[in-house]
């Protein structure tokens, strides 16, 4: 009996190919991503032999991309997007606008309509945020402030991606592509279809926001008590791509938007942790299956019949993104530093760049030949990032080394990063060094107002430093293993040390500037890891807090004190 068997052979082609060489990719040190994307290109019909069915492969990538804005909706943090809020909106904003210039700039020079060119440099303006999340997980710098400034950059990158996925389609006719609807005869009836469809989008945000955070979060409980995990899995899974199916359906707003705010939704029940482990191997299986879809539409001969165009491309993501970011941060007057990690994070492209792309190409604005650019200098930024982060200190220690310019810029003067000089006598002596202002050391600081007890803040995030001395608090902004952060905290004249943030490695260069600023002061830390608070304790660091250990004793005390004598009875 014959079968169509063209779904089952372009999984199986699918997931061996991308297993292959996202396997190879990874002992060479570079992305597995950039193996998928190779996947698709070696099933795809720009090379010779296996041709998989680009129709069944692009549905199924259409469930990866939700799958796919699920998971970023799943890790979306208002929170932290609001604390480095004033530079991540407004340096994304400018970098962004800036790289999408010069992509327009490159395809009129090509001889592009004006619609192509701001599709093409739109697609060449944002970053990857999954290769990110991964070049800072790898180095260890994800929870540092460098890191969060840098992933509430792409934040707000994709944020405005996905506002440019809603406008593209009803803007289709006037930049010059196909008109998906009846298209519009006047500029009055143009902003009318731009304004029915911001108010689409606003509708389903509100159902989201409303109903979606009661909603959901009860359904999830009442699938958890049946202490079913493939039930609680297929809860995920179903939210996801019903509610993205769902908003298309009835609120003309696309895919990737629809699973965005259901991730974003879901974050905030108490399930989103468990939510995000359960559909993680989904998520990343059909994620798997768009990148080889996308790489699918890639035509090779590109490289060989346009390599200046390609070159171009690559050069406004790794020069111009990284040195339009790297002027912007210097002129928020933060570190060099910083501007570096920013700069290296930026310089590359992914996700929301092919489906930016693809719908450019399906609305008839991107020639065939711009998606291929788009997938090719996406593959040979990400192929080169983990270079470029691992070049970047090197090249800042060298230039540190040889221009007093530089090592301005990486100690300039900074109006938070010394105290007043209105600041009063009580928080110069014997007051409290708080390090960190996260959520044990907003608590410590909360105590210790209530006892008017002085402490003084030292703090990496300098817009929470600004905010702090608004409200009349001591604060200094930097990083604390730097001797001169605890020298303008008046660390030589506190009665104590509080370290707030769990880093064992700076702990060490905390605790020795401190006590050689001041041999007699006393010391208190906190530690995420029963092994690191053994040795922090065994080195005679100060007194420990081991989180688990605290909150094990504040469950053994209220048990002890719940089973023991009551007031009034007696036992014998």
């Amino acid at each position: 009996m014959d079968h169509n068997v063209t779904l089952i052979s372009t999984i199986a082609a699918g997931f061996g190919m991308a297993l292959v060489l996202g396997f190879i990719a990874e002992r060479l040190k570079v992305p597995a991503l950039v193996g998928y994307l190779l996947a698709g290109i070696v099933l795809g019909p720009g090379t010779p032999g296996f041709v998989a069915d680009i129709g069944i492969a692009s549905q199924l990538s259409e469930i990866g991309v939700m799958l796919l804005m699920f998971g970023v909706g799943l890790h979306f943090s208002l929170k932290d997007l609001l604390a480095v809020k004033r530079i991540a909106v407004p340096g994304a904003v400018v970098q962004m606008s800036l790289a999408t210039l010069l992509g327009m700039a490159a395809a009129w020079f090509w001889g592009w309509s004006w619609g192509a060119g701001l599709v093409f440099g739109l697609s060449l303006s944002c970053a990857s945020t999954v290769v990110l999340l991964k070049a800072l997980e790898s180095r260890g710098l994800l929870d540092t402030m460098n890191g969060r400034i840098a992933v509430g950059w792409l934040v707000v990158e994709d944020l405005a991606t996905v506002l440019v996925l809603v406008l593209l389609p009803p803007l289709a006719g006037v930049l010059g592509g196909t008109v998906l609807h009846q298209a519009s005869t006047s500029t009055a009836e143009l902003w009318w279809t731009i304004g029915q469809t911001l108010l689409q989008v606003a509708a389903f945000i509100v159902v989201m926001l409303v109903a979606g955070r009661k909603v959901l979060p009860w359904v999830l409980w009442q699938v958890a008590r049946t202490g079913s995990r493939e039930l609680f899995t297929l809860s995920v899974v179903a939210m996801a791509i019903s509610i993205a199916y769902g908003a298309s359906v009835l609120f003309h707003v696309s895919f990737a938007l629809g699973a965005f705010f259901a991730g974003m939704v879901m974050r905030e029940s108490e399930f989103s942790h468990r939510a995000a482990e359960e559909s993680l191997p989904l998520r990343d299986a059909f994620s798997v299956l768009f990148f080889v879809s996308v790489g699918m539409l890639f035509q090779p001969a590109i490289l060989l019949e346009q390599p200046a165009h390609v070159a171009v491309a690559v050069a406004i993501i790794i020069l111009g993104k990284s040195l339009a970011a790297l002027v912007l941060v210097l002129a928020f007057r933060y570190p060099l530093n910083t501007a570096i990690t920013v700069a290296a994070s930026l310089a590359q492209i992914g996700e929301f760049s092919f489906i930016l792309a693809g719908l450019g190409l399906s609305l008839g604005l991107m020639p065939a030949e711009g998606m291929s650019l788009v997938l090719a200098a996406a593959l040979i930024s990400i192929a080169l990032n983990p270079l470029i982060f691992a070049t970047s200190q090197p090249i800042q220690r060298w230039v540190l080394a040889r221009s007093d310019f530089a090592r301005r810029l990486e100690s300039r003067d900074d109006p938070f990063a010394e105290l007043p000089m209105s600041t009063e006598r009580r928080y110069l002596a014997g007051q409290v060094v708080l390090v960190g202002f996260g959520r044990v050391g907003r608590r410590i600081a909360q105590a210790l107002e209530a006892n008017s007890i002085p402490y003084v803040v030292a703090e990496q995030n300098r817009e929470l430093v600004e905010d702090l001395r608004k409200q009349g608090k001591a604060a200094v902004y930097g990083n604390a293993t730097d001797p001169a952060v605890l020298i303008q905290a008046h660390i030589a004249e506190a009665a104590l040390l509080v370290v707030a943030t769990p880093d064992p490695l700076n702990v060490r260069q905390m605790v020795d500037t401190a006590r050689t600023l001041n041999p007699g002061i006393e010391i208190v830390l906190r530690t995420h890891s029963d092994e690191e608070s053994r040795m922090l304790r065994k080195e005679n660091m100060g007194m420990v807090f081991f989180g688990e250990e605290e909150l094990a004793k504040g469950m053994t005390h209220y048990v002890v004190e719940r089973f023991g004598p009551q007031p009034g009875n007696s036992r014998h």
